[in-house]
């Protein structure tokens, strides 16, 4: 078996960020191990309890916290010895810059004691010449190993001082464990060996680790062959996602081919199946990215948990090891008895179909048919046009040929099905019916099978002409691309960040996001009264200081100021927090949303029913009405947003719908169709290109519209992690920032159709 992982150094241990928090980012401080063998700070991990479970921010499993509280979670000893080798070789007294003597004080030196040049790796002490000399002369320290201090700060005996250390008994302060009661398995100093563990059975912690070891090793062994095996599946299923793609412009080629002779009349049809070609290979593109993301989870698991228990095996103490054993054991047990995916779930080849009636307008000319894919064994090149293809074919020639002309049935005058349609009717639900129980047996992190979509029971899916969305509650039907390739723009998970600060007093209350300077965001927390400006990738810039008193609720980043509403008024203010001006607005409107129009020297703001534009020194450039004064009723755009374009967009809560008007107030474009599924419209942001993201919070969805209004699709769902979205925005046109409603933010890149 091919090993998955060398025994790592301690060199590399020490220089890489194994001992950096993932939460706060620094070293780590009294290290706790979670059942998941990831490791936190025990104050992080204090913060990120949610009641009684925590959610591992890497691997996303929950994990009970015990009653004791998150203090009660393992120790990692194997951690705190490589952090206290951390910290002697870059910390000690310090004198003018230079560490100093630790023993000259006890012999009645200076106070502060000398510069140190040497160090005792027994002793862990800095130690000048004369008491170095001295320390290896006494009866008791003569065979201490005693070392240049210059040499031991640049790591060249790391690995000496790290035999050298021994974990310490935490009830008996200066006492090294030395024991392993093997009843109770537990760490035994000399003092904890004499009561209540006397009578009970004890090995000296280094027999006690080579009698363990094998059992660790096994296991880790057997988790190898699973990386083995998730590689396989994972590449089975890119390759089986490749055959589809190639075999869908296949298809989409014969389908304009075909169409190229059909009258004007057969348009229609034309682009309603190529509609059904998108919308198959876009549902069978989300569920192969959904098994790739669970198979690449898995895979990171399974990985982590190797490493960590190999860096254990491979650098830990015999204390170490043991003190982990039990954790460890657990964990790759876990994994190893994990079922894993034997391959890609089938997939369903679309086929194009010619009827035979080419003039008559009553009938579908063009009709897909779908074929199930089998996973290709031993490298074959079963692609489509090979063997599946000739088989096709060859059922295609055989048919009479009052009936395969374009490789289509004709339909019943009377409306029903012709025996042989049934037949083919039933084949398509069985394929179904066994694409949705393999998926259903893909196993989750916890080892149970996955649930069916939306909690619903497995059911057979018929397919009549149109076929439908996969994900739940799928939006209505999708209009075609504006720019003809048939293609939408796709999520890319980015990162994913808490916007909570240590000064935080509450929890954050996110209604405001705009970009500010370069790959950078501006939050407006009304909750704690904060302007926060964050990264993309999730590091804190700091403040912009408000009025005191001010709740920031709806933020717009301009040239060199900052915009805001906050109650009934607006606020421009520098980037240093001083106020430039300040405007009241109605009483009548609880918020008010404000957008920062294209050329960055201006600022919108929605106020009862209209929107007003202000310059950079506080006087209205321009009022308008959406639709004009003639428009049916009032609106309330408690969303706003503009685009690239010029174009206002808002979310209009009292006609329950998306409008985007010009700058004049032109109304260009107007969405209030089943898309919206009842909810009212959250957050709008707009990308380079004009297409639309509008939030539903109600449904954990951010679905795409294109410039116009018209709906496209879903395009983030709660599959992607969205927990009640609450404010997004658009960052250089291809990163889009949402906010959820506990704090935390999403970065998703929006990879465009042509890239």
């Amino acid at each position: 078996m091919v090993s998955h992982g060398s025994s790592p150094s301690l060199l590399e241990a020490l220089s890489s960020d194994f001992l950096a928090c993932k939460i706060c980012l620094e070293q780590l401080q009294a290290p706790k191990t979670l059942p998941c063998l990831h490791t936190y700070c025990q104050d992080c991990l204090g913060q990120l309890a949610d009641g009684s479970h925590i959610r591992c921010p890497e691997c996303r499993e929950t994990v009970p916290v015990p009653p004791e509280g998150v203090a009660a979670f393992k120790t990692n000893f194997f951690v705190n010895g490589l952090l206290d080798l951390v910290k002697a070789r870059a910390c000690g007294d310090l004198r003018a810059g230079k560490p100093a003597c630790a023993l000259c004080p006890l012999v009645g030196g200076t106070s502060a004691g000398g510069p140190a040049t040497a160090r005792c790796l027994d002793c862990a002490d800095d130690l000048c010449q004369a008491c170095a000399d001295g320390h290896r002369c006494t009866r008791q320290t003569h065979t201490h190993r005693v070392v240049d201090l210059v040499g031991y700060r640049a790591g060249w005996y790391d690995e000496e001082a790290r035999e050298r250390q021994a974990a310490q008994c935490p009830q008996h302060p200066g006492e090294a464990l030395r024991f392993l009661c093997q009843p109770c398995s537990q760490l035994l100093c000399r003092e904890c060996r004499l009561d209540p563990h006397l009578d009970h059975p004890c090995l000296p912690l280094a027999e006690a680790v080579r009698a363990r070891r094998p059992g660790l090793e096994e296991l880790l062994a057997g988790v190898d062959s699973n990386l083995v095996e998730l590689e396989a599946a994972r590449r089975m299923e890119k390759e089986a996602l490749a055959r589809l793609r190639e075999q869908a412009a296949r298809v989409g080629t014969q389908v304009e081919e075909a169409a190229e002779g059909v009258l004007r009349a057969l348009l229609a049809q034309k682009q309603e199946v190529l509609g059904q070609l998108r919308a198959h290979v876009e549902a069978a593109e989300e569920a192969a990215r959904e098994r790739l993301a669970e198979l690449e989870g898995r895979e990171q698991v399974a990985r982590a948990a190797a490493a960590f228990a190999r860096r254990v095996l491979s650098l830990g103490r015999e204390a170490e090891i043991l003190s982990l054993e039990g954790a460890i054991a657990q964990r790759l047990r876990q994994l190893q008895g994990c079922p894993w995916a034997p391959g890609p779930a089938p997939c369903l080849l679309p086929q194009l179909e010619l009827h035979p009636g080419l003039l008559d307008k009553n009938c579908h000319l063009l009709q897909l048919s779908f074929e199930e894919q089998q996973p290709q064994k031993d490298g074959g090149k079963d692609g489509p046009g090979t063997q599946g293809g000739e088989e096709s074919q060859s059922r295609r020639e055989d048919a009479p040929k009052t009936e395969r002309q374009g490789g289509v049935q004709p339909q019943a005058r009377d409306g029903a099905q012709t025996p042989k349609e049934e037949k083919a009717q039933t084949t398509r639900e069985d394929r179904v019916q066994t694409l949705e129980e393999n998926r259903a047996q893909i196993p989750h992190e916890d080892g149970g099978p996955q649930p069916h979509r939306g909690g619903r029971p497995n059911k057979k899916k018929k397919f009549k002409g149109r076929l439908k969305s996969i994900s739940r509650e799928p939006s209505p039907a999708l209009g075609p691309n504006p720019d003809g390739s048939g293609l939408l723009p796709r999520p890319i998970f980015s990162c994913s960040f808490p916007t909570r600060m240590p000064g935080d007093k509450r929890s954050p209350r996110i209604t405001g996001l705009c970009p500010f300077g370069p790959r950078e965001i501006l939050v407006a927390d009304e909750q704690n009264r904060a302007l926060k400006c964050f990264s993309l990738n999730g590091d804190y810039k700091g403040t912009v200081p408000v009025p005191e008193g001010c709740s920031p609720c709806s933020v717009a980043a301009l040239q060199s100021a900052v915009a805001f509403s906050a109650g009934a008024r607006l606020y421009l203010i520098s980037p240093d927090g001083e106020v430039q001006w300040r405007r009241a607005l109605s009483l009548s409107q609880a918020s008010h949303a404000v957008a920062a129009l294209p050329s960055g020297d201006r600022v919108a703001v929605s106020v009862a029913g209209h929107v007003e534009v202000y310059n950079m020194e506080g006087s209205l450039a321009t009022r308008f009405i959406p639709g004009g004064k003639a428009s049916r009723g009032l609106r309330a755009l408690v969303f706003l947003t503009t685009s690239p374009q010029g174009h206002f967009v808002g979310s209009d809560w009292q006609q329950n719908s998306v409008v985007i008007c010009d700058g004049l107030g032109q109304v260009v474009g107007e969405y209030k169709g089943p898309g919206l599924h009842g909810c009212q419209p959250g957050s709008v942001s707009v990308d380079k290109k004009g297409y639309i993201f509008l939030t539903l919070r109600e449904v954990n969805k951010v679905v795409i519209l294109d410039p116009k209004g018209s709906l496209l699709g879903d395009f983030l769902t709660a599959y992607h992690g969205l927990e009640k979205p609450r404010v997004t925005t658009m960052v250089d046109g291809r990163y889009l920032v949402v906010s959820l409603s506990n704090g935390t933010i999403h970065v998703f890149r929006v990879r465009s159709p042509d890239s």
